[in-house]
């Protein structure tokens, strides 16, 4: 057993001795193992125990530690047998260069733990939003998310810098002579924030209206710290800074509770009298009975001698404010007028003009007024 020993310790491999070589592998190894005991039973056990619960909160979060948890496990077990093995300084200094990798190993690690633990929280508050009726929290969650994040970044970029053997007050000082010529160039970035903070207070619109501004037109895509994005409706995207999306004149198409639906129609003047008010009675009824067009707000007139045809105005409203539903229920509507000019035996007007022509008279031409439809 001694003659074992002394050849363990004595025998030297790279300027390590054999038992110190066995023993950080032991290390690793044990750290590979703790990995998986704590996979398959500490965290599968902790996941059973946390689905019996009420809250989702719990399970979102033991789920996010799992995969960090065990490549720190891992980490810890390098850095064990790092420091059993007395990694040589020169001429080479390993071992400064194996405690910087896993400064930066484990810091990274640490962070990535915080992001997931992070992204769990937002997961749950999320789903709490959306049972709320305000829509601030909706938007608030993601920047709440992102900002902490930027933070994380920040702070862990801090922590290995200093671990590293640099000087973070250099770096600080750095920072504030630089400071006026950043605070210059960031004027867009913070108004920029300033804006999107208005616009989830102020409320013009949320992630999913239907909006139009002076030059775009579309659905709210999402709203970031920067800038407002909306999809058109030919799928491209318009970006817009937030500062001046604050400023622009919104539109916000998904805030009517009712959609009007106006109709003009043109009959030709060989309509009488009497047809022209059997019109009018048709057309009330049409959208008194259609189960889609509200009850109130229905007006239908006969209004005016147009150039080439007797014009009238049909209106409603409808619940549906979609544009898809919105345009089904006005295509029924309009064969439902089709059919009700046809059995009056009727006939849309379209435009035209008149010429006369007289022997020895002078040529006269009637201009026919367009009618908008």
């Amino acid at each position: 057993m001694n003659e074992l020993l002394r050849f363990l310790t004595e025998t030297t491999y790279l300027e390590m001795s054999l038992a110190r070589l066995l023993l950080a592998f032991g290390l690793i190894l044990a750290g590979f193992i703790v990995r998986k005991v704590l996979s398959s039973f500490v965290l599968h056990r902790l996941a059973q125990l946390t689905r019996r619960t009420d809250t989702e909160l719990d399970d979102l979060l033991v789920s996010a530690a799992q995969r960090p948890l065990e490549i720190g496990v891992i980490l810890a077990g390098i850095g064990f047998a790092c420091g059993v093995l007395g990694l040589p300084v020169e001429p080479v200094n390993v071992r400064r260069l194996a405690t910087a990798i896993l400064t930066v190993a484990i810091t990274l690690d640490v962070v990535w733990l915080l992001f997931r633990l992070i992204d769990g929280f937002s997961t749950f508050f999320e789903g709490i939003s959306k049972e709320t009726e305000s829509k601030i929290d909706d938007a608030l969650i993601p920047l709440f998310r992102k900002a902490l994040k930027v933070f994380l970044g920040l702070l862990a970029f801090v922590v290995v810098i200093q671990n590293l053997g640099y000087s973070v007050t250099g770096i600080v000082a750095g920072l504030g002579v630089g400071g006026l010529a950043l605070a210059l160039a960031a004027q867009d970035t913070v108004a920029n924030l300033f804006g999107s903070i208005m616009i989830l207070l102020d409320r013009p619109f949320k992630v999913g209206d239907w909006v139009r501004g002076a030059n775009f037109e579309g659905v709210v895509e999402e709203v970031g710290f920067r800038s407002t994005r909306v999809r058109t409706f030919p799928k491209t995207l318009v970006t817009v800074p937030n500062k001046e999306m604050a400023n622009l004149i919104i539109d916000n198409q998904q805030a009517m509770p009712i959609r009007r639906m106006d109709i003009a129609v043109g009959v030709t003047y060989s309509t009488s009298a009497k047809q022209m008010r059997d019109l009018l009675a048709g057309l009330k009824q049409i959208l008194s009975d259609h189960p889609d067009v509200r009850d109130d707000g229905i007006l239908v007139r006969f209004t005016e001698f147009g150039g080439s045809s007797l014009n009238l105005l049909v209106r409603g409203f409808t619940d549906a404010v979609g544009f898809v539903e919105h345009t089904r229920i006005r295509e029924d509507v309009l064969l439902k007028i089709m059919d009700l000019v046809e059995s009056l035996d009727l006939e849309f007007a379209f435009p035209s003009q008149s010429l006369y022509f007289g022997k020895g008279e002078v040529l006269t031409v009637r201009n026919a007024e367009t009618t908008e439809r």
